[in-house]
């Protein structure tokens, strides 16, 4: 029998190290040729790596969350016949954690702290038989229902067992069990869990991070009475054919953007701020702001100017699905001009925004509402739409990006100026 160490290889050009997010082994499994070992992330991707051999785990190096450096061992393995690593050092053994699923990393989980014995789990005390009404006087007991204590479950010292208003300080100092429910019955709460923050999470972490130390913020937000468009939407979706895909208002934003970016090619640019070049795009490659169970994740939409609005809802669909399960492409995951982020009918009043680096603005709209507006000489209701937008301060200047916004309040607010040539 020999030992054959599996070493992290080299992941892709000009990558360093990779960080270690989940163990699919663990020391004493018997594994095959082919067969998964450990997920690494890269900045670019998310590697399932395989061994080459067939054998017995011995040990693993590295836990969840750490970086690895190519080159180093990962798994040292017993296999048949000399090996590659007769020599190897003692190690230390780690634990395997639970798999997870490939390119979309599940979110740590937080442990649950450790449950209190419940007051009907304690012994019945010897002043007192099984079922019998605990003896203490009113004033006692109004301080008792104060504190939320259950008076069967505290001794008493007093005279044929009678509790005390000592016995309820004591029980309270001991840390006796409050009852459950009741009005006023309120308990401090105590533990707590530390959750380490690793794989796609810190990777958002770090990418959140860097946008806000590298990109000087303006945010702008503008009232947008959506009304019309609205009614338009809605006339879509009660006329659709059937297997044509439900509009959502979108694929009305990215159609307004397409026709306004091109007058402002600043704003669908990438900024190299290390190479000083600011590469301006005539085509527009849309990032959507998804929200998966691994985090944050931002799909594109390749040439979003070529579609119309069933297109994009179904393009809207197919990548945010993709995000989600993890099946989506490093070139589907990257390479997006402009973002657009919305909560939905989650959304708030406003929100500020954080520019997708190296992008140099996102658009966020938010939730919309009824509102009663004045029109004239009347007050009517109408339905209103805050739109919220940041922009990198260095590209775009706040005139340029009022400018923007205002053309896009104007496309959307007289919706049928989207679709004039």
């Amino acid at each position: 029998m020999g030992r054959y160490l599996f070493r992290m290889p080299d992941v892709g050009e000009g990558v360093a190290e990779a960080e270690i997010i989940a163990w699919h082994v663990k020391p004493g499994d018997s594994i095959a040729e082919d067969q998964s070992l450990v997920d690494v992330m890269t900045d670019k991707a998310t590697v399932d790596m395989t061994s080459p051999v067939a054998g017995t785990v011995v040990a693993l190096h590295g836990e969840i969350g750490e970086l690895r450096a190519v080159g180093s061992t990962l798994v040292e393995l017993e296999v048949e016949g000399e090996g590659n690593g007769a020599d190897a050092p003692a190690v230390v053994v780690v634990e395997a954690a639970a798999p997870v699923v490939e390119a979309a990393p599940a979110p740590p989980v937080i442990a649950a702290p450790k449950a209190v014995q419940p007051p009907s789990a304690q012994p019945a005390f010897a002043t007192r038989t099984p079922g019998q009404e605990p003896l203490a006087a009113p004033a006692t007991r109004r301080r008792a229902h104060e504190l939320g204590i259950a008076l069967q479950y505290v001794p008493g010292t007093g005279p044929g067992g009678r509790i005390t208003s000592e016995d309820l300080d004591r029980y309270v100092e001991t840390g006796g069990a409050l009852a459950a429910g009741g009005a006023g019955r309120l308990t401090p709460r105590t533990g707590g869990s530390d959750v380490r923050i690793v794989g796609m999470r810190r990777k958002i972490a770090e990418k959140m991070q860097e946008a806000k130390r590298r990109i000087p913020h303006i945010t702008y937000v503008e009232e947008c009475d959506l009304t019309e468009l609205e009614a338009l939407r809605a006339d879509l979706n009660a006329h659709r054919e059937e297997g044509q895909p439900k509009l959502t208002l979108l694929p009305f934003f990215i159609r307004a953007l397409a026709r306004v970016l091109p007058r402002f090619p600043q704003v669908n640019a990438r900024y190299d701020d290390d190479a000083g070049v600011l590469h301006q795009s005539d085509a527009i490659h849309l990032g959507i702001a998804t929200q998966t169970p691994a985090g944050l994740l931002v799909p594109v939409i390749r040439h979003a100017e070529a579609l119309d609005l069933r297109a994009l809802a179904e393009e809207i669909a197919r990548l945010s699905k993709a995000a989600r399960d993890g099946s989506a492409t490093r070139e589907e995951m990257s390479g997006a001009t402009i973002t657009i982020t919305s909560l939905g009918t989650l959304g708030g009043v406003t929100s500020t925004p954080i520019v997708n680096h190296p992008e140099v603005a996102i658009i966020g709209p938010n939730k919309l509402v009824e509102r009663p507006t004045v029109q004239g000489s009347f007050v009517t209701v109408r339905k209103m739409m805050n739109l919220s937008s940041s922009f990198d301060h260095r590209i775009v200047d706040g005139y340029d990006a009022a400018l923007f916004v205002q053309q896009l309040k104007r496309l959307l607010e007289h919706p049928a100026l989207i679709f004039m040539d």
